[in-house]
């Protein structure tokens, strides 16, 4: 089977009965997020990279059929109308790396109605988790205010598929490095790591494990020094740097207790121990909140390694993304559910400065100083985009982030700016929301009404 079945089953069964209704024309759906989370001033689009991947090979073979059947209880020539459906749409998107806002399309898709449907699960599926990881990360960079900062998410992660995203995530919002060594080979950027507490506990004493650590790995080592007593443990990993000469580019890592004090400590002894090269590493349930805090208090501390917190995006695991038809065949469309209406129509962001973003309709000319954010990625089924480089979609990133709102940017009570509606969006909706009023009146009410337009 393929990636075809990674899907829910009601998109299987909206699809058969598209099929045999005839309705094949083309579809625009839009793919947004509905809200930020709390704490979140602004979105870092992801995920694309993965889902024009989907996309390109997507096609429903015999084996995806027979599954679809199977779980239908239908027979396998009931399912014979998808069998060899293929992806032939066009997909427009707003490049990985790029800021977002509320409301704001990450993606649109347009294809024959069948296949746009078939997709939905899937799309939402990467850019909302992706979107969400990057966000988060990114947050983890504004927090360290230059200080470097390295992935440990991939022992906690939900998957090792969310480990390699969360260290390319990372990366492309400015981590320095990851401990994940696939990811790290497959992104291009380095693999950082150092020891375990079981390595530590594995020797007769810290000593005999700095030392053995230190001879098994020539060249700068980053020594873990909380096992037992933290100050104690940075005493002897000073005097085994000192011994082996080891001190430029070397380091120690505090994983527990009081951070910000034990460095102050642990600065104070290796300066004393002549070592004022070696460097601090923290670690141990690290996020933005308590890097920003570390960063504030003055703390030593020169490398900030995140992991569980933000591999998970704890304190926001799920973005309220949304996946709606907002045209059919040539047709504006849209959702009137209470809290939940959709703008109709294929859209463009145009991006003013200072974020005053306006959400207006493909086509329609830009507001003053306004520039689109949308890009066409795919034709016919084939991707247009040149192959993802992390070095652009890092380069995309700082850019728009320098441009974000200082309001915007704070890791504690974030303003988000917000997107408005063009002249033009608003007046289609009005226009849709009427006509499909008038659809869908009650039988007394629109005899009502065709009787007043002829008297």
């Amino acid at each position: 089977m393929s990636d075809a079945t990674v899907t829910d089953l009601y998109e299987v069964t909206m699809a058969m009965s598209y099929l045999r209704e005839g309705m094949t024309e083309p579809a625009t759906f839009s793919l947004f997020v509905r809200a930020l989370p709390p704490d979140r001033g602004f979105l870092v689009s992801a995920g694309l990279d993965s889902a024009l991947d989907f996309l390109s090979a997507f096609r429903i073979g015999d084996q995806d059929a027979d599954a679809f059947a199977a779980a239908l209880h239908r027979p396998r020539r009931a399912l014979a109308p998808l069998r060899g459906l293929e992806f032939t749409g066009e997909v427009r998107a707003v490049p990985e790396g790029r800021i977002v806002l509320a409301g704001e399309p990450l993606l649109e898709v347009t294809a024959p109605l069948p296949q746009a449907q078939l997709v939905e699960t899937y799309l939402l599926n990467q850019l909302s988790h992706q979107t969400a990881i990057a966000s988060k990360a990114a947050r983890c960079v504004l927090a360290a205010a230059g200080h470097p900062v390295v992935d440990f998410s991939l022992r906690r992660t939900h998957g090792t598929a969310a480990g390699f995203q969360a260290a390319r995530l990372s990366a492309m919002v400015g981590f320095t490095g990851t401990s994940n060594v696939a990811a790290a080979t497959a992104v291009g950027v380095p693999a950082v790591g150092t020891m375990a507490h079981s390595y530590v506990e594995a020797f007769g004493s810290e000593e005999d494990a700095f030392r053995a650590f230190a001879r098994a790995h020539p060249g700068p080592v980053t020594l873990l020094v909380d096992t037992y007593d933290t100050e104690a443990g940075v005493r002897t990993a000073a005097r085994v740097l000192r011994d082996l000469d080891r001190g430029p580019g070397s380091a120690i890592r505090l994983d527990s207790g009081d951070l910000g004090a034990l460095a102050i400590r642990a600065r104070g002894i290796l300066d004393c121990a002549g070592l004022p090269d070696v460097r601090i590493v923290a670690s141990g349930g690290l996020d933005e909140y308590a890097v920003d805090q570390l960063v504030r208090s003055g703390a030593p501390i020169d490398l900030y390694a995140v992991g569980t917190r933000v591999g998970v995006s704890a304190d926001a695991p799920y973005l309220d993304t949304a996946y709606k038809m907002v045209e059919y065949g040539g047709r504006p469309v849209m959702k009137l559910s209470s809290a939940k209406v959709t703008a109709p129509g294929r859209k463009q962001v145009f991006r003013r400065p200072g974020y005053a973003d306006v959400i207006g309709l493909r086509g329609e000319p830009p507001p003053s100083g306004g520039r689109p954010v949308l890009e066409t990625v795919m034709r016919d089924g084939r991707r247009t985009d040149a192959p993802f480089a992390l070095e652009q979609a890092r380069a995309r990133f700082t850019a728009d982030l320098h441009e974000l709102p200082r309001a915007a940017v704070r890791v504690r009570d974030p303003v988000a700016p917000r997107a408005v509606a063009s002249e033009r969006l608003t007046a289609l909706a009005a226009q849709v929301r009427h006509r499909i009023g008038e659809e869908n009146l009650p039988p007394a009410a629109a005899w009502r009404r065709r009787h007043e337009q002829t008297t």
